[in-house]
């Protein structure tokens, strides 16, 4: 990579060993890649993944001691993946709790030295820091270094940012430089699509369904879509950007898409259009049958297949403002048309700690309250890293949480079903 006289300077030592290894550290990670140079990250905040202090991470808390110590800190204060524990707020049990304590026995001090590294606020953990209640929004075209895999996705695509999928740490370096390599999706042709996908469904297809097939078929590659302006519109509305949300993280778990087009929607695809499309880009044609294909093929990871669910998860990536609303009065319709004052299974809202401070001010957070479904801010894949925990039978909407744990992915209707005390 060829360096500037600054990054040269920090090379050789000149603001000390620690940064010096820092941008040791980036020069290889840009030349693995064939970076032929830095460009500075010009976004307001940063975003780190690691959240969570597993015990068996001590390689990560002796960096960060070296880093505080050398002075070697991020530029750009950060928001950061959500919290793993929350005993209040999420069904466990006494032997599930001590799991929990022993395996995540650094969350404490790790905490700590997050802050010392520039952590934004003490309720800056979600993995949606894009919403408008935590405010970490990029502005399109910036240059951002983050990891979270869905929130890489929906910077780059639905914002329209320029961030590449990093590693954990890695992220946290370029925060740290104030610059990254330039490859990959940060390039024009890095950006350009090589996968051309035509959604042919009756109805607005399911976005946790829709994102795994895309994801599955493409894996990294830059996928351009048409057909879902004909059910979205052409505007990005909350409602919109959560469809977008819940798409990117199942074609980022499902597969490795950073970045999606979807035409006349997302801001590259307005401005740019088909223009955006290699010539050499392959076809996809997705239906209603191809989905169901998708579906049927999920699976099944439980002891026992037919056994009750014990836990329903909703919201991975964390629910907007909006979704929580939404859950709400679907969940309240579900059980008044079966007769239900509560849910038959122990339920679980996430969302990012703020906007539940919001939520939590309104009527509907009481109306589920009494309807038996709980809210917290945690990561709930988080929670099914508990050896005890990925044993017992979880349901989800996720295609996120199903992919990375033991949980069942249920459509949407049919999870609501389970809630209600039916057997779909």
């Amino acid at each position: 990579m060829e360096l500037t006289v600054e990054e040269q300077a920090i090379l050789n030592g000149e603001q000390g060993d620690t940064l010096a290894k820092v941008m040791k550290t980036m020069i290889l990670y840009g030349d693995v890649f064939g970076a032929t140079h830095f460009v500075p990250v010009d976004s307001t905040w940063g975003h780190l993944v690691t959240s969570f202090g597993i015990s068996v991470m001590k390689p990560v808390y002796s960096l960060m001691d070296e880093l505080i110590e050398g002075g070697a800190i991020s530029k750009q204060p950060f928001t950061v993946d959500p919290r793993p524990m929350d005993f209040r707020n999420v069904p466990s049990n006494i032997a599930q709790e001590i799991v929990f304590k022993v395996m995540y026995s650094k969350q404490k001090s790790y905490e700590k030295q997050l802050q010392q590294m520039g952590l934004l606020r003490d309720d800056a953990f979600s993995c949606t820091c894009y919403m408008d209640e935590v405010g970490n929004i990029p502005e399109e075209g910036e240059i951002l270094s983050w990891a979270e895999s869905s929130a890489v996705s929906y910077a780059n695509s639905v914002l329209g940012a320029r961030c590449n999928r990093n590693s954990g740490i890695i992220e946290l370096f370029g925060s740290i430089l104030g610059r990254v390599p330039y490859f990959g999706l940060l390039t024009p042709e890095g950006r350009e699509a090589t996968w051309e996908i035509e959604v042919q469904t009756e109805s607005l297809p399911d976005p946790q369904l829709l994102g795994s097939a895309v994801g599955l078929a493409v894996q990294e590659d830059v996928p351009y879509i048409k057909g879902l302006s004909r059910f979205l519109g052409e505007e990005l509305s909350q409602g919109v950007k959560d469809y977008l949300k819940d798409f990117g993280a199942a074609a980022a778990s499902n597969g490795s898409v950073g970045l999606y087009h979807v035409e006349d929607l997302t801001p590259e695809a307005k401005n740019q259009g088909s223009a955006l499309v290699k010539e050499s880009a392959r076809r996809l044609i997705i239906d209603d049958a191809y989905l169901e294909e998708i579906y049927t093929s999920y699976p099944d990871l439980w002891k026992n297949p037919q056994a009750k669910p014990k836990l329903c998860f909703i919201g991975c990536p964390h629910l907007s403002l909006e979704q929580l609303h939404s859950w709400k009065d679907k969940i309240q319709k579900q059980l008044q048309q079966t007769g239900r004052k509560k849910v038959a299974i122990p339920t679980v809202l996430c969302a990012a700690r703020p906007v539940l401070d919001v939520f939590e001010k309104r009527a509907a957070a009481k109306a589920l309250k009494q309807m038996g479904v709980t809210l917290t801010s945690i990561c709930p894949l988080m929670y099914m890293n508990n050896p005890l925990c990925s044993k017992m039978p979880v349901i989800t909407s996720s295609n996120k949480l199903r992919t990375y744990t033991s949980a069942h992915y249920l459509k949407e209707e049919e999870l609501l079903a389970k809630l209600s005390g039916g057997e779909q």
